[in-house]
């Protein structure tokens, strides 16, 4: 278990804390936690702790970038005063658990993995596991670590594209590609076509194998309303990958 080498974390722990425990959003979204923007994009980044990487993990599930929600949750685990006493690492591992996929998107992403029979692979009775008992068995990610926002709202991964912005390639290739490194070679699980075709750049320039990558799996948003039509065109071709990766 470890933290990425590019962590801001000592940069930004204490000016999380200095925060009242019933913040608003705009504290948090705010010059103090601006990271980067670019301007002609409409596009601003901010911090959020999200750096914790489990070394051990099998499985690698990814998102596009944490969202207003994701952020809340973070800050929010920070601030707990019954998390006062953990060591940075434990903090970090905390905001994993609380924060990834939280809310409808991990129900729908539990269901449709169950459905895929990945829990049987890993040797657990339900993939929800995954964010509990057996959260040593994943690591949880975002292509663009930070929360990024086009317009002021939540960055849905397609306008701009990710890796032709300057700037969000250069998030993908400093973070991102630094967790897979970490890992060494996990089951990618990429959610939806825009994360998807970042990892096929990826794996275009070596930085991961596509053998290992899980193509057609949606992304699990409520926004996403083909997810369903989606999952069962892709059910059967992802459910051999599984079977051929694992054995």
């Amino acid at each position: 278990m470890a933290i990425v080498p590019s962590s801001k974390f000592d940069t930004y722990k204490d000016k999380i804390l200095s925060l009242p425990i019933d913040y608003e959003e705009d504290d948090i979204k705010s010059e103090t936690f601006l990271l980067e923007k670019d301007e002609k994009k409409h596009l601003e980044i901010y911090y959020a702790p999200f750096e914790y990487v489990n070394e051990a993990a099998k499985v690698m599930i990814v998102g596009i970038t944490p969202g207003m929600h994701q952020m809340k949750r973070s800050f929010s685990t920070i601030l707990d005063p019954k998390n006062k006493y953990l060591s940075d690492e434990e903090l970090l591992h905390q905001v994993k658990n609380n924060s990834s996929f939280e809310g409808p998107m991990r129900k729908n992403l539990i269901r449709m993995l169950d459905e895929l029979g990945l829990h049987s692979y890993l040797e657990i009775n339900s993939t929800s596991k995954l964010f509990t008992s057996a959260s040593h068995l994943v690591q949880t990610a975002s292509v663009i670590r930070y929360p990024v926002f086009y317009k002021g709202k939540n960055y849905s991964g397609s306008t701009p594209n990710m890796v032709r912005n300057e700037l969000l390639k250069k998030h993908i290739m400093e973070s991102f590609t630094k967790e897979v490194e970490i890992l060494q070679n996990p089951f990618i699980i990429p959610l939806g076509v825009n994360v998807t075709a970042v990892l096929d750049e990826l794996a275009e320039n070596d930085y991961v194998s596509p053998d290992s990558i899980l193509y057609g799996f949606p992304h699990t948003s409520g926004g996403n309303g083909h997810r369903h039509r989606q999952f069962a065109e892709n059910k059967e071709q992802m459910k051999k990958k599984l079977a051929g990766y694992f054995r």
